[in-house]
């Protein structure tokens, strides 16, 4: 089983692939957004509450038959439990925070009316196994300035995400995280040029000011 005494020493934790069969009671886990169990022999969704600030987690690729005991991550953005063997889903079940769900490869895909009813429970999604949801809730509010800027931040964090699918193998924050560096550069680097520029404008104010041969 995966269990702590402590608390674990990062906001992300990764134990996929790892024989884990069950996850026990943890204590003072209130860093920890981001959960990595995928490929391990999980059973049943439980214990969870134990990470109230969770706003990923990863239980792809495990032995879940049933989707439960997700009410108290209430801040849970990301859910991935694609090919678990989820035969009937309760929507009831599901966080209302959710932007992200992934349920591909489960029965429970094949119910009648089934993505319409996922849709319906969660207003807030963004993304449904992979493919966009048109028309939700949060596009609608998208520049109507009654997000928060915190908000925002999450809903740029995620939108890289809607462009390139995850998959179990590749990790599902990896092109997140890869995305968000690469913006950082990149801003790193025009700052750079715009400094660079200002630099040379004053070089040439100050020689036009001093005339030939006085730098």
């Amino acid at each position: 089983p995966f269990s702590s005494t402590g608390p674990l020493p990062t906001g992300t934790v990764r134990l996929d692939r790892e024989n884990i069969s069950c996850i026990g009671k943890t204590r003072g886990q209130e860093r920890i957004h981001s959960l990595y169990l995928q490929q391990n022999q999980i059973e049943k969704m439980e214990n969870l509450e134990c990470f109230p600030n969770l706003r990923f987690l990863c239980l792809a690729g495990n032995r879940i038959q049933r989707v439960q005991n997700l009410q108290g991550l209430s801040q849970l953005s990301l859910l991935d439990l694609s090919h678990n063997l989820i035969q009937v889903l309760d929507t009831e079940e599901l966080p209302r925070s959710l932007r992200i769900l992934d349920l591909a490869g489960n029965q429970c895909t094949q119910q009648e009316g089934y993505r319409d009813g996922v849709l319906a429970a969660l207003p807030q999604l963004l993304q449904l196994d992979s493919q966009p949801v048109q028309g939700s809730a949060a596009e609608e509010e998208e520049g109507g300035g009654s997000c928060s800027s915190e908000e925002e931040e999450e809903e740029e964090e995620l939108l890289p995400v809607l462009r390139a699918p995850f998959t179990v193998d590749r990790g599902f924050l990896g092109d997140v995280r890869r995305e968000l560096a690469g913006r950082a550069r990149l801003r790193r680097t025009l700052s750079l040029e715009e400094h660079r520029a200002r630099l040379q404008e004053l070089r040439e104010r100050r020689a036009l000011l001093l005339g030939p041969g006085q730098g």
